[in-house]
């Protein structure tokens, strides 16, 4: 292979991206010399099993996602503000959305909602750790390696370019001859596997490791909604992971599971890809419910009405989404009774979604509402969420969606649907929880300058693409005359990304502001908020709770405050922890080594890079950890620096 067709050349921005990679990682290399923090990396987070540090690695790396897919975003709002534009050519634009599909679903939505996750749950359950803490790094490993895998496809060998749902023949070695697909089929499946993991883990940790007298009744919401999506991932990821092992073999190895000759089906990719796809669509958006109806309880000073049938609305919404996948396609062949089955069961999705926006709005029913920021993202998800559920109630109607297939009408009602169900929600949960985890506030001030901004543009941005959908304007065209008239409604919504990643961006400036000009908060509960994790110091100590809590309500914390209860009647004891490992991250090295070798059908440097998966695998599955134990006056002299008492 010669270097010309090894790394991706020719292009201005590509080589940019080189450079700015080179000084990005010179950068990292010089700070963790200079401040000689290399044993300090290694010792506290790179071999940790904290479920709150592998829920912020998993955080830090969505933020970093959210820069990478927000700027392949901001190139195509460029390329399509005004007609005939040449800033990126077809190929070029093809693997740009390509890539921004991918990495927004599943390596920035996903990591978030399993970030939070990872933080919250066991907190919120009164555990001292997840069920399987080993499993988790692992976990977090593969998406990590996974997620970095995909990245390097930009700047070594060419990007997928046949869309985030990657359809054949289109993304078979016939039409997409470089290694950009053999990128697409590992990498998510390494990650997807971490993924599946977690589901697992976390299902596991849900069930066994409540605190005494947490029935399965008494579980936060944001808890009841984290066993609903894990249970969706279970059911779901198999399905993806077999399918793209099988678009593996297809371009590695000239298999034909999808090919259109040699008994190949195109279809079965689509429906493989759907039966997960649309069930993903409600993996990142559920949590984002729990997170929406913790934090309006907590700012509207209320139970959550409706409770019981908040959790079997998502049941409802989790069953169904397994039966709606053929809606992506009505147009490709089914007949009109298949097309009005799907169309029903996609419409009913509606109803229990409605539900849940009622109880929402009854929650909020004669409260005492406060508005901090969290609550201001929680707020303007619900009006932008309706909009883009009713849009998908006109899609979901076959006939129609024959007008509106593959326009920018269905990518206008599906970013009013992912960002306000999933970004906002994350957001919100980012500003709820970050004193839990870091002993501060973020700043409001700046907090709601970025949430009106986003706001704002967010609308800006997707509202004039409904009418361009509706105008004809197809979506992936990479450029179009004057004569369509579609410049001025482009040019409006390039200028809205634009506010909106000015928006995003003060997210990330606050988050630096704050770590440096805050005040530490040594309030245990700084929102008057109403569940476990809020008992505890802030920050969270490693073991999390000190003396196991007795539940006696939903919203244990409230409970006990309003009847001025004790949560915590036991003596502290020894708390038994897991120890640290290399093994997790080591194995990571080894799948990332033996999944890029893949890519380009290095067959003995694979297998040699496997073998290392399988000894790794096997030195943690044989190893004899009993972990350790923390001594009644380590516990009590960290409650006491923790609550600011001295010593």
């Amino acid at each position: 292979m010669k270097w010309d067709e090894f790394f991706v050349t020719g292009d201005p921005l590509i080589y940019g991206a080189m450079v700015s990679i080179v000084v990005a990682m010179l950068a990292i290399i010089i700070y963790l010399t200079y401040t000689k923090r290399y044993g300090w990396l290694w010792r506290e987070w790179l071999t940790t099993v904290d479920h709150k540090r592998i829920g912020i690695m998993y955080i830090l790396a969505a933020f970093l996602m959210l820069f990478r897919g927000g700027v392949d975003a901001l190139m195509l709002r460029l390329q399509l503000a005004t007609p005939n534009m040449t800033f990126l050519e077809s190929q070029h634009y093809n693997e740009v959305f390509s890539t921004h599909g991918v990495i927004m679903i599943l390596f920035m939505a996903m990591p978030f909602v399993l970030g939070v996750m990872n933080i919250v749950v066991p907190l919120q359950i009164g555990a001292r750790d997840v069920a399987f803490p080993a499993l988790n790094a692992i976990s977090f490993w593969l998406f990590f390696v996974g997620a970095m895998l995909y990245n390097l496809s930009f700047v070594i060998g060419g990007s997928p370019d046949a869309g985030w749902s990657a359809y054949f023949p289109l993304a078979s070695n016939e039409f997409s001859p470089t290694v950009g697909h053999n990128y697409y089929a590992i990498a998510l499946q390494l990650s997807g596997l971490g993924t599946l993991m977690t589901g697992i883990n976390f299902i596991v940790t849900i069930i066994k490791m409540r605190a005494p007298g947490m029935s399965i009744w008494k579980m936060p919401m944001f808890t009841w909604s984290a066993l609903i999506t894990c249970i969706i991932i279970l059911f779901a990821f198999p399905t993806f992971t077999v399918s793209l092992a099988q678009m593996m073999f297809d371009r590695l190895f000239g298999t034909q599971f999808f090919s259109t000759t040699n008994g190949g089906m195109d279809m079965l990719w689509a429906n493989n890809f759907w039966i997960w796809g649309h069930p993903e669509v409600y993996i990142v958006i559920l949590p984002a419910f729990g997170i929406f109806s913790d934090v309006i309880s907590t700012f509207a000073r209320k139970n959550l009405y409706g409770y019981k049938s908040m959790v079997y609305s998502m049941i409802a919404i989790s069953l169904l989404s397994f039966l709606v996948w053929t809606h992506h396609f009505y147009t490709m062949g089914h007949n009109a009774t298949v097309n009005s089955i799907f169309a029903i069961a996609t419409m009913a999705i509606s109803v229990p979604t409605g539900i849940k926006i009622f109880n929402w709005l009854f929650t909020l029913r004669k409260g005492k509402i406060v508005f901090p920021t969290a609550m201001l993202f929680s707020l303007a998800f619900i009006p932008i969420f309706t909009i883009g559920g009713v849009t998908g109630v006109m899609l979901a109607m076959s006939s129609a969606d024959y007008q509106y297939h593959n326009t920018m009408f269905l990518v206008a009602h599906f970013h009013y649907v992912l960002i306000p169900g999933t970004v906002f929600g994350m957001v919100a949960g980012t500003y709820y929880w970050f004193p839990k985890v870091f002993g501060f506030r973020l700043n409001e001030k700046i907090g709601k300058i970025s949430f009106w901004l986003i706001a704002i543009f967010f609308n800006v941005t997707f509202l004039p693409l409904f009418y361009l959908g509706l105008d004809g304007m197809a979506r992936r065209m990479y450029t179009y005359s004057e004569a369509t008239g579609y410049g001025p409604l482009n040019l409006t919504a390039s200028i809205g990304a634009v506010g909106l990643a000015i928006g995003f961006g003060l997210i990330i400036y606050n988050i630096i502001y704050s770590a440096f000009k805050s005040p530490r908060d040594k309030h245990a509960d700084p929102w008057d908020a109403r569940t476990l994790e809020w008992s505890i110091p802030s920050p969270a100590p490693f073991y999390n709770f000190a003396v196991m809590p007795n539940v006696k309500d939903v919203d244990p914390l409230w409970y006990s405050k309003i009847n001025n209860e004790p949560l915590y009647e036991d003596e502290i004891k020894p708390i038994h922890m897991p120890s640290n490992t290399g093994k997790p991250a080591i194995m990571g090295i080894f799948f990332f080594l033996s999944g890029f070798c893949l890519v380009f059908s290095w067959w003995i440097p694979a297998i040699i890079f496997g073998i290392g998966v399988f000894i790794t695998m096997a030195a943690k599955s044989f190893e004899r950890d009993p972990g350790y134990y923390v001594s009644v006056e380590e516990i009590e002299g960290t409650e006491k620096v923790l609550r600011g008492e001295k010593l």
